[in-house]
């Protein structure tokens, strides 16, 4: 009898598919988490456990369907497609027509793709899982002759829910029917129904999934699910969505009385474990294993101030590099291990009371490993320490007075050239700005973007820091001025403007692209064109700019004789490429600032891609008269306006008259017939 059963019992799995390890299948269960859920809530037995139970144990199921290692998938695809006329093959083998209308309500959803050798996996073991709660009908009938009670399915270990009870919403008559039509289905049938349905299985693949998972009978499995109607559509409702839960207490009572008894136990439990655990060798050895209380090497290394990276003040001399990893450290409190442990700490475990800030696209957690130490020391009045991990620059700053309220700044930096490493924030007072400058910087001023004829105010340089220069902040409704940091190296002068984060942004002057001559904003020509539209850069804080490139890309004479105006597209870049802002800017002679005529985002109009731009605004002469005016870019041939104002004109200059508060679309055409849209 032994070996007859033996003989019966099903061979092992054996895959050929690609292996996959933890991290791809840890992936796939959370992307299909709902559907695997379901999947498993579906093929438990309704009848043997309650719905609350039966949804944590459906939860639990695939919450321990992640293998231990790498592990071969099987060799199937994880969704499979069936046309019609397989389905239709299918139906008749089964002696049943082929039902179009299920057919044509089986669910089609986002999830409905492909999930890869790691969701296939997760699945198979979920349905192992799931097979094995499924108590065997020949088992139960051997306990039902001999007057023996079904044992009930032991509890799920996690996931467990305290003090409440968590079922699906209730269904309308056609969901109950179905449900009672599957608790009629064994296990492995219940399987094949659900395979061949939500998971869209061909009866092949079903047959491969119900062996590898151990099921005796496949064929037979498929054979009984044809029992059920394919009633997919109704699987959409939320009575059988194990994801969407309602919740309701318990037996309070019952509760309140087992809590006493727990406590109880709790107790005696500690006192025995302390007397047991008295002895040195009483809980016995775990091999080769850290102490749990252990941590990482590499992020014990990123604690200790003294394996900071310390660079040495000559070496960005001789360096191919010229970034931040070329800074040396500097600061009166380059030397405290205190402040540096301090900082460290807070780094990678910032407290509830730590203010913590990231530009966009900069992630805030600890360093992988130790650090470079560019500055510690004293500014205004609070400690900072700037420290650099080849990706962000973190500022750490703590009051001088040892109260509360220590700050986290992070930037990313990675990319950063010599003109975006010139020079950091160290810290603002009073409005002022504090600033560290690269080794390589010989002198520092401050000028005001707004008058581009004013001399340059000389700032002294301290060990790399700047004596405080008053801070870009224009008074609302009004921007009189706007002052920047003028950087002077070997290699020319440059202006970078705060913008509200640890790295001020670069600002130069051109025509963007290869071909271009975009370059830096310090000469007289781009201190002009910069003049009027200083101001805009308000628009831009702390969006993570890296630079903000101005172009006069065109200049247009106004109608009734009233002068010229100056065409200027702005284009903010980013330290994380996305995010890009670009202005169309139109200056009136007599304006004290540029108007926007059209501001866009993450375009590659007016940028080094597509060094081209077409814009155009609604303008009031001074005899009352309304005009749309549009200008494009150099290699613009002819400008056509249609919707509220209609017209075209040869040349990169469009002049129509035009009704107050009319709307058009602009289209250019370029010198090889490349066709460009106005900005909006």
């Amino acid at each position: 009898m032994q070996s007859q059963h033996a003989a019966r019992r099903p061979a092992p799995p054996s895959f050929d598919g690609p292996l996959v390890d933890v991290g791809q299948a840890e992936a796939a269960l959370v992307e299909h988490y709902p559907r695997l859920v379901r999947l498993a809530y579906l093929m438990l037995p309704p009848e043997q456990r309650g719905r609350s139970r039966r949804v944590l144990t459906a939860h639990a199921l695939v919450q321990r369907a992640l293998p231990r290692g790498r592990t071969a998938a099987p060799a199937i695809p994880a969704q499979p497609r069936q046309s019609a006329d397989g389905r239709a093959a299918h139906a008749a083998r089964a002696g049943r027509r082929p039902d179009r209308a299920a057919e044509a309500a089986r669910p089609a959803r986002a999830d409905d793709e492909d999930g890869g050798p790691g969701y296939a996996l997760v699945r198979l073991q979920v349905v192992r899982t799931a097979l094995r709660a499924c108590p065997s009908r020949r088992r139960g009938a051997r306990r039902r002759r001999a007057g023996l009670s079904a044992l009930p399915p032991l509890p799920p270990l996690l996931p467990q829910v305290w003090g409440l009870r968590l079922f699906p919403r209730s269904g309308g008559a056609e969901e109950l029917a179905l449900e009672q039509r599957l608790s009629a289905l064994s296990g492995p049938a219940r399987a094949a129904w659900v395979l061949r349905g939500p998971e869209r299985l061909s009866d092949d693949d079903v047959r491969a999934v119900l062996t590898d998972a151990g099921a005796a009978d496949a064929a037979g499995a498929l054979r009984e699910a044809d029992r059920v109607p394919a009633e997919y559509r109704l699987l959409g409702s939320p009575a059988f969505d194990p994801c969407s839960l309602q919740a309701r207490p318990t037996d309070l009572v019952r509760r309140r009385r087992r809590l006493k008894a727990a406590l109880a136990a709790g107790a005696a439990l500690v006192v025995c474990g302390a007397l047991f655990g008295l002895p040195a060798d009483g809980w016995g050895p775990d091999g080769a294993a850290a102490p749990p209380y252990a941590l990482n090497r590499a992020a014990q290394a990123a604690l200790d101030p003294g394996k900071l990276t310390r660079v040495s003040p000559a070496v960005w001399k001789s360096s191919a590099r010229t970034d931040f990893s070329v800074w040396p450290a500097r600061g009166d409190l380059a030397g405290d291990t205190g402040l540096l442990r301090r900082a460290l700490a807070v780094w990678a475990r910032p407290g509830e009371r730590v203010r913590v800030s990231a530009t966009p696209g900069t992630p805030s957690g600890g360093p992988a490993g130790p650090p470079q130490l560019l500055y510690a020391g004293t500014v205004d009045n609070a400690r900072v320490v700037i420290l650099h991990d080849g990706l962000r620059i973190t500022r750490y700053a703590e009051p001088l007075d040892g109260a509360e309220g220590a700050a986290l700044d992070f930037a990313r930096v990675d990319g950063a050239d010599r003109a975006g490493a010139s020079a950091l924030v160290l810290g603002r007072s009073d409005g002022n700005v504090r600033y560290l400058t690269a080794p390589w910087v010989r002198s520092a001023g401050a000028r005001d973007l707004r008058e581009p004829g004013a001399d340059t105010a000389d700032l002294s340089l301290t060990d790399g820091v700047t004596s405080p220069l008053a801070g870009p902040v224009p008074k609302p409704g009004s921007c009189t001025s706007w002052n920047v940091l003028e950087l002077t190296d070997d290699t020319g002068t440059r202006l970078v403007t705060d913008l509200g984060e640890l790295v001020p942004a670069v600002l130069t002057s051109g025509r963007p692209g290869a071909a271009g001559q975009a370059g830096e904003a310090a000469g007289a020509e781009a201190l002009r064109t910069w003049s009027p539209f200083a101001c805009s850069l308000a628009s831009m804080r702390s969006a993570g700019v890296r630079s903000v490139n101005a172009w006069a890309f065109a200049e247009q004479p106004l109608p009734d004789a009233s002068g010229s105006a100056a065409w200027v597209c702005t284009r903010a870049e980013t330290w994380q490429g996305g995010g890009t802002r670009v202005l169309a800017q139109f200056h009136t002679p007599g304006a004290p600032v540029g108007a926007v005529a059209a501001r866009a985002e993450d375009v590659p109009q007016c940028g080094e891609r597509e060094p081209r731009v077409l814009a155009g605004v609604l303008w009031k002469s001074g005899a009352g008269t309304w005009y749309l005016l549009a200008a494009g870019s150099r290699g613009t041939t002819s400008v056509t306006a249609t919707g509220g104002v209609e017209g075209t004109a040869q040349g990169n200059l469009l002049t129509l008259e035009a009704e107050q508060g009319a709307q058009a679309d602009l289209e250019g055409t370029l010198k090889n017939g490349d066709r460009v849209t106005g900005l909006r």
